[in-house]
């Protein structure tokens, strides 16, 4: 595990709360000077290279694989192919839970997405292991792609995102939509998107005997620890594996991927530590991406702008063997009060990766519709979109009626606004021009994100000299955990964070849950702070019990910690330091585990969601339809704020991925071939500096006293959602024109 220096910042926390701090990132020196080791920077003695062979095709089998010229070549070791690769102790395509996805482990020569892993080579360097896939020239019998939304046969899928039903409703809707005065109707389309972190997906293996040791980007050290067991037939524990850094994973990360575990067989059959990493371009196939949508969205109006019905229909897209599907209607549950809400879903089954988890599964696509068709019904309302909003604010969580754990929305609309500057905006589309004759335009959206929190565990430990040890397999894949969770286990043990020594990145720490759902910093920071509350109880329990200390006798009264020392809590001059307790004790060191899970109760009683509103400036040229995004102001309420500088870090990264998504990035298919066309980073667009001048994020202050004991929200998502859908009506205000297809472009804005 590499070491972590701590900033000068840091060091000055010492006798103060670390929580709530903006330090900058502990693993930041070695990050900007190349020391900091990621998966692939590991390179075992002996090690040998993987190469993946992938279909060119959308669906049918190989027929051949020219196998004895790529063995020829010089510096090959081994060719993989579904002929000889050895039998696998579960069938990859068996499921025993909702989270486990199918994996293209070289089963048979069926090919089922373009992309698809059928056959790896293994060789003494990257160069050799390339040529020799190359030489595989593999040969097909061809059936047709399945492509697109209309391609393939409609269903109801049984469940969308993780287990949600596929329809949800409170009230009548179409009562609704028929007394309405008012009603809009569109359909908005969202396409396929794909993961494309900085770091792709990779693992270096090595083997002793039945045990396996790992380097391998994961955001859940647990689970893919788990799955990789069972698929070898091994011990859980015999499986260890290090990610002390991931560079991004944005839920494509959440599982093992079939590359991942094909770099696992080679080391098997090789009997020498393995190497493999995907290329760019396979990137856009085995290891996920956010399928289409097409959602129809319906909304009925009464005399004054109140909501009498909403609903959302909505389309989506799942490979041919597994089960993943959009849950984009969903956001419309939460958002705006109505007496009648519908969701419902239907989906089509395509020559496709299986869709994952991406970055605001759901919400993104779903509130870049949802945003637009609010400006819509506000438009058709007569009224100011801010001002509908308000008109349409949801005390309760419409379609349970459950009351929010906590709701600062109003603020998050009134202080963005104020920053902006909306009170000056018209409401007449093509009103706003700047001096060089470009079209202006503003638009909001609300956002929101669902507080999650997963099961986690830590260990916490006291030390003879009065240091803490706190260790948790956390997950820090640029989100700056290693520094928020290290706020929180210092303060969980009353030290400064120079003090206390983190530990994570591992698999034989404590299981601290998966990074993902915006709910890392919550669960794990839960667990931390249960596992220091536990050890300090124990070292009171010494203290109070031994006639020598000062807190003799102050069991009833308690205590607490400041600054390495325990305190009674009704007489802060009186306490001893943590060092003299174990000290009189004879002990080197206490320790005790804490565990976190969301409370069922709590769960049960409130709705939990982070809000936000977010407010942009577009820029759009007359003549040649090209948009600028000038501005961007979002106010965001998450609950309690560990490190404000990290959460404006992860807002500023969401509303940017919002700009993507608005603009920017989507997949082409080949609608013949089923094959991604712009399956690189020079065609699959994604915004650069130069595409958003000017991010502010204001962090509105939130006390939740329901959500858990710290008061912690996710921030890692929300800023997508609002965002998006802000870039979208701020166009429509510029141009007058309404585009319901995303990502917006040239050709969408030119008359």
């Amino acid at each position: 595990m590499s070491e972590i220096s701590l900033t000068d910042d840091a060091r000055h926390m010492r006798h103060g709360s670390n929580i709530g701090q903006p330090m900058t990132r502990r693993e930041g020196v070695l990050k900007v000077t190349g020391t900091a080791t990621f998966a692939a920077d590991n390179h075992p003695p002996g090690m040998l290279y993987a190469v993946l062979a992938v279909s060119t095709i959308a669906r049918g089998r190989v027929v051949s694989l020219d196998e004895a010229t790529a063995r020829a070549h010089p510096g090959v070791v081994e060719v993989i192919t579904p002929a000889n690769r050895p039998p696998l102790a579960m069938d990859p395509d068996a499921k025993t839970n909702p989270f486990m996805f199918r994996l293209d482990l070289l089963q048979n020569d069926r090919v089922r997405y373009p992309g698809q892993p059928i056959a790896v080579v293994v060789a003494e360097t990257l160069e050799a292991a390339t040529e020799g896939a190359a030489l595989l020239a593999p040969r097909y019998e061809e059936e047709p792609a399945r492509t697109g939304l209309d391609g393939a046969e409609i269903f109801v899928p049984p469940a969308v995102g993780p287990g949600h039903p596929p329809e949800a409703k409170t009230g009548d809707v179409e009562a609704g939509l028929q007394a309405a005065v008012r009603r809009v109707e569109a359909v908005y389309e969202t396409p396929a998107q794909y993961h494309n972190a900085m770091e792709p997906h990779g693992v270096v293996a090595s083997w002793d005997g039945d045990r396996l040791s790992l380097d391998m980007p994961t955001q859940a050290l647990a689970m893919a620890q788990g799955r990789i067991a069972g698929l070898f037939g091994v011990s859980p524990e015999n499986v260890h594996i290090r990610s002390p850094y991931l560079g991004g994973g944005f839920g494509s990360k959440g599982f093992p991927s079939g590359p991942q575990v094909l770099g696992i067989l080679a080391a098997k059959m090789t009997g020498r530590p393995v190497k493999l990493v995907l290329r760019r371009e396979q990137m856009f196939g085995p290891v996920g991406h956010r399928a289409p949508t097409r959602q129809r969205i319906r909304i009925g109006l009464s005399e004054d702008g109140g909501m009498t019905a909403l609903a959302n229909h909505t389309r989506t897209a799942s490979s041919t063997f597994d089960d993943f599907f959009e849950p984009a209607a969903d956001v419309a549950h939460t958002l705006y009060a109505s007496p009648a809400i519908a969701t419902s879903y239907e989906a089509v089954r395509l020559d496709t990766g299986t869709p994952l988890f991406m970055r605001a599964p759901g919400e993104a696509s779903g509130s870049i519709a949802l945003e637009s068709a609010i400006d819509e019904a506000a438009e058709a309302a007569g009224m100011d979109p801010l001002a509908f909003r308000l008109r349409n604010y949801a005390e309760v969580e419409p379609i349970s009626n459950k009351p929010f754990s906590s709701k600062a929305l109003r603020t998050c609309y009134e202080e963005g606004a104020a920053r902006f500057g909306w009170a000056g905006r018209p409401l007449e589309p093509r009103s706003m021009r700047d001096e060089a004759g470009l079209l202006t335009g503003w638009g909001m959206g609300t956002a929101t994100f669902p507080a999650l929190m997963f099961q986690g565990k830590a260990r916490a430990t006291i030390r003879r000299d009065g240091s803490g040890l706190m260790e948790t397999g956390a997950h820090d894949m640029g989100q700056g955990a290693w520094t928020a969770l290290a706020q929180i286990a210092a303060d969980a043990l009353g030290l400064g964070i120079d003090e206390v020594e983190f530990r994570s990145g591992t698999s034989d720490l404590p299981d601290a849950g998966i990074a993902g759902g915006s709910g890392h910093t919550a669960t794990a920071g839960m667990a931390l702070h249960a596992a220091g509350t536990n050890v300090l109880a124990k070292l009171a329990e010494l203290a109070t019990a031994d006639e020598r200390s000062p807190l003799f006798a102050a069991g009833n009264v308690g205590t607490i910690a400041r600054a390495g020392r325990l305190v009674r809590r009704d007489d802060e001059s009186r306490g001893e330091r943590f060092a003299d307790i174990l000290s009189r004790a004879g002990l080197d060191r206490i320790e005790a585990d804490g565990g976190a899970a969301m409370d069922p109760a709590a769960q049960e009683a409130y709705a939990m969601h982070a809000h936000g509103a977010v407010f942009a400036e577009v820029k759009v040229d007359p003549d040649f339809g090209q948009v600028r995004v000038t501005r961007l102001v979002g106010a965001f309420a998450a609950g309690r704020v560990i490190n404000p500088r990290m959460v404006r870090s992860q807002l500023l990264g969401g509303m940017i991925w919002g700009v993507s998504f608005a603009l920017h990035e989507h997949a082409v298919v080949d609608k013949r071939s089923g094959r991604v066309m712009n399956a690189d980073l020079a065609e699959y667009h994604v915004p650069v500096n130069a595409d958003v001048p000017s991010l502010e994020a204001i962090l509105v202050h939130e006390d939740d006293p329901h959500v858990n004991a710290l008061g912690i929200k996710g921030v890692g998502e929300i800023g997508i959602t609002g965002t998006g859908g802000a870039i979208a009506n701020a166009i429509r205000h510029a141009t007058g024109k309404r585009v319901r297809r995303f990502p917006i472009g040239l050709a969408d804005l030119l008359d």
